[in-house]
């Protein structure tokens, strides 16, 4: 039986993930047509990524992990991100939730600039079920309006990703 504290845990958890859905999915209708009326090719990129997480000591309660992040990554998307992190959960049993923002900035495809990603991620019994989510209105410079979602793939402790996108013609 949950106490009223968790419950509101649980309730703020809960509205994370549906916002994070609805937004996702505001993003993907916004992008199906471009300015000039044609419908934007879905461009793909894959390649490698290092992180590095650490504590940032400053989660709104003890029972709320917080993490800072920085990625290096390599392939068809180069770029550094820097990020933040919630989580709660019982991780040591496989079940936990996160949810996280962060910005990336380099190149993709030959385009340079920067964009957010948000991430919405449960684990259940160790089982992923994660959304990254290119933040709506957040690309900046040839990446300006930039839609899509990124993969994340971990196997053997190496990460790696594959990321779905498009990005509006140029004018």
């Amino acid at each position: 039986m949950m106490n009223s504290l968790q419950e509101i845990r649980v309730n703020r958890l809960f509205r994370i993930a549906i916002a994070g859905f609805c937004l996702s999915f505001a993003a993907i209708t916004l992008c199906q047509t471009t300015t000039s009326g044609k419908t934007p090719i879905m461009l793909h990129a894959k390649g490698t990524f290092d992180v590095k997480m650490a504590p940032t000591g400053h989660a709104p309660d003890e029972s709320i992990g917080s993490f800072s992040s920085v990625k290096q990554f390599h392939g068809d998307l180069e770029a550094t991100s820097k990020g933040e992190m919630l989580s709660v959960g019982n991780p040591s049993q496989g079940d936990a939730a996160y949810v996280a923002m962060e910005r990336v900035t380099g190149t993709l495809g030959g385009k340079t600039g920067s964009f957010a990603l948000y991430h919405v991620g449960t684990f259940v019994k160790g089982t992923p079920q994660l959304a990254v989510t290119v933040a709506p209105g957040s690309g900046t410079g040839e990446l300006t309006g930039i839609s899509g979602t990124l993969t994340i793939i971990i196997t053997d402790g190496k990460h790696s990703y594959t990321f779905d996108y498009t990005v509006p013609e140029a004018k």
